[in-house]
Formats: structure tokens, C-alpha cells, sequence
């Protein structure tokens, strides 16, 4: 029939523009840092911390122990915890703790947080401010890294997407597609262009210049942005800042998620967010998933010679793209084809997202609605 047809000449179009005029976002290359080469920038690290107890002494302790020659100082900020984060992160020379004031109107708590170590952090009047998360375990040489490759190539923000725990069956079947799904809508090829409007970051692990984000008038500029870190970039771009996204495998997070429901509490919390809390879009979403990913195999079933030759060759450019996501998770490349199972949990999620925006739970994180309708 030709509606299968249209169908996977669309889908099929669709796959070819991904491999060839996406960037290269699906091939996942991992660039080396470059050499630390002059006099040590200073560097204040803001580490926000809400109920992170578990977790927040391996953090803490990586980022005190960093073999950077230059001054540094790390900030972490207690967000109303309510268990043993302040305890659990220990003391060092190199560590100031702050706690949080009463979250304002019109601010995420996460953004507050931040906002309140930096204002501890001015007195230092730091050359750079790094700003990651409490379950992030840096490698010794991380913090000289990202302070050498904005330094070499005259960067405002540097930021890695950093290794992903992936270790329970939930994490192995869905972390890698969601580096592969992120990197899609934001190729780090284009993000490191002048030319090209896309901005993007990984919270985890974020260095920006001072000035860059005195430029922008500071955290407030973007004290309400749920997708913080995409606020962030895409605020430096725009006041001609320029910025930088890459991989690591050294530094990687060590939050588990032990369940798919984990997983998808962790996709619900922001992807409505991501598509402007529209319905419009959020159908136009669905639809566009539906035809890149569930089409491809399904049109094998149709009948149809051309249809089922579209969706092959889709599903064939679908594996193939997907594999180098795999093999930097080192997971068994046998977990490509089911792409359209795991992109059919993110449209599940998705719609998820939108059903939590319309009844009041938008964005909660850690017991706080960040978002209400």
C-alpha cells in the first residue's frame, strides 16, 4: 500500500540525514585532554548536594584529592538534606560546606544551590568555576583537563558527558541509548560551532569561565531552567561565548539505577521540559519517534516489497549508528537491533513526563516539585 511506502521512504530519509547530516553526533568519540601548559588557572568547584549521603564522601573525596597544580577549592552545598549528606562528606583542607537558605520564589532548587556556592566562592575570585554533581567521581586529573582545554582553545565552557553507571539489567538495556538519544539532539560537532545555534552541556561535570558567567548576568539568568545545564551553554553561546561537549570514560557517575521505573522517573523528570510543555509538539514527538524507530521493523510485516525494503534498510542504518554507543559501554553490540524496544520505553517516559506536568508533579527530584502546571 502506499502509505507503508511513504512511511518508509520517511523513515528511511530519516536515518540517512542522522548518519551523514547530523554532525557525526553516533560516532562517540572520546578526544584526549590536552597537556596543562602555563601558569595553573583558579578554580572554584560548586558540588549542590540534596540527600546525597550514599554518595557524596567518594564525590567530595575525588574532587579534594585532584592533582591540579593550581589553587582550588571545593564548595558543596547543602540543599535542605534531610539524612547524613553534610556528615557523610567528611572534612579536608581543600572543602568548605555551605547550607542552603530558604529556597526563594522563581528559582530550582538545584540553581539555588549553585547560586549560594558561588556566592561563597567570590571571595576567591576564581579564573574558572567548575559545577558538578554529588554523585560524580572525577578521575585525579579531571579538574586539569577541563581547565587545559578551555585554556589551549580558548574555550568559556567545557563540559563532559561523563560514564554513566551501567551495571543492572535497567542500566544496560537503557543508559547507552540515553547518551546516544542525547548527543542526537545535541551533536557536540555543532555545539563547538560559532555558526550553529545548538547549545548544549552535561550537568555532571560543567567548567565555565568566570567572566563568561559574570557575562550573563550570573546563575539568576536562569534561575528557573529545569534543563539547567542546556540553560547554562546556550546563554554563554548566545553573548558569543564559545563551548565545548565531549566524552569521558575516567570520570563517570555512580548514582544506580536499579530499576526501568528508576529509569524512567529519572526521563519523566525533564523531557516535557525539553519540548516547552507543548501538547503540539509532544504529538509531533510521539509520531516522529514512531516512524524513526518502531516503523523500520514493523514494515518488515506489511506485505509490501518497497515498505519492508525501507524499513530493512532503515532498521540496517539504525543498528550500525548505534553501535559505537554500545562499544563505548562495552556492552554487547547484540543489544543494537532492539533500539526500537528501548526508544519505545523513552516515548512511554515521555508521555509520562507530559501526564506529571498536567497533575501537579512536574520535575520532582528528591521529594520537591520543581515545576507545577
Amino acid at each position: 500500500m502506499l502509505i507503508w511506502e511513504l512511511i518508509g521512504a520517511a523513515s528511511l530519509g530519516a536515518w540517512i540525514y542522522l548518519v551523514i547530516g547530523r554532525g557525526g553526533f553516533w560516532r562517540m568519540e572520546e578526544l584526549p585532554a590536552p597537556a596543562l601548559d602555563g601558569e595553573a588557572k583558579s578554580v572554584a568547584v560548586v558540588v549542590p548536594a540534596r540527600n546525597e549521603a550514599p554518595l557524596v564522601g567518594r564525590a567530595i573525596a575525588s574532587l579534594v584529592q585532584q592533582q591540579y597544580p593550581g589553587a582550588m577549592r571545593v564548595f558543596l552545598v547543602d540543599d535542605h538534606s534531610t539524612d547524613q549528606t553534610i556528615a557523610a562528606a567528611g572534612a579536608h583542607e581543600r572543602l568548605t560546606v555551605v547550607q542552603a537558605r530558604p529556597l526563594p520564589d522563581g528559582w530550582t532548587g538545584k540553581l539555588w544551590a549553585m547560586s549560594e556556592g558561588l556566592d561563597q566562592a567570590a571571595s576567591l575570585q576564581p579564573d574558572y568555576i567548575v559545577f558538578t554533581d554529588a554523585d560524580i567521581l572525577h578521575a585525579p586529573d579531571n579538574i586539569a583537563g577541563l581547565v587545559a582545554r578551555a585554556e589551549s582553545d580558548k574555550l568559556d565552557l567545557v563540559s563532559y558527558m561523563v560514564e554513566l553507571q551501567c551495571q543492572t539489567l535497567a542500566e544496560r538495556a537503557l543508559i547507552p541509548a540515553f547518551v546516544f538519544f542525547f548527543f542526537k539532539l545535541y551533536p557536540p560537532a555543532w555545539i563547538a560551532r560559532p555558526d550553529r545555534k545548538t547549545a548544549g552541556a552535561a550537568g555532571g561535570c560543567i567548567l565555565v569561565r568566570a567572566s563568561a558567567l559574570s557575562r550573563i548576568g550570573g546563575i539568576a539568568a536562569i534561575r528557573g531552567e529545569l534543563i539547567d545545564d542546556c540553560a547554562l551553554a546556550r546563554a554563554v553561546k548566545l553573548t558569543g561565548g564559545a563551548i565545548w561537549l565531549g566524552l569521558t570514560s575516567k570520570t563517570r557517575s555512580i548514582r544506580a539505577y536499579e530499576t526501568f521505573a528508576e529509569i524512567r522517573g529519572m526521563i519523566a523528570r525533564t523531557a516535557f521540559t525539553q519540548l516547552g510543555y507543548s501538547s503540539t509538539v509532544l504529538i509531533a514527538t510521539i509520531l516522529g519517534m514512531a516512524v524513526i524507530y518502531l516503523a523500520p521493523p514493523l514494515l518488515l510485516l506489511t506485505g509490501d516489497p518497497i515498505a519492508a525494503g525501507c524499513g530493512a534498510a532503515a532498521w540496517l542504518l539504525m543498528t550500525i549508528s548505534y553501535m559505537p554507543t554500545l562499544r563505548l559501554y562495552k556492552r554487547s553490540l547484540a543489544w543494537a537491533p532492539l533500539l526500537p524496544r528501548v526508544a519505545l520505553f523513552y516515548m512511554v517516559a515521555t508521555v509520562d513526563s507530559a501526564l506529571r506536568y498536567w497533575t501537579g508533579r512536574g520535575g520532582m527530584w528528591k521529594g520537591r516539585v520543581q515545576i507545577s502546571r
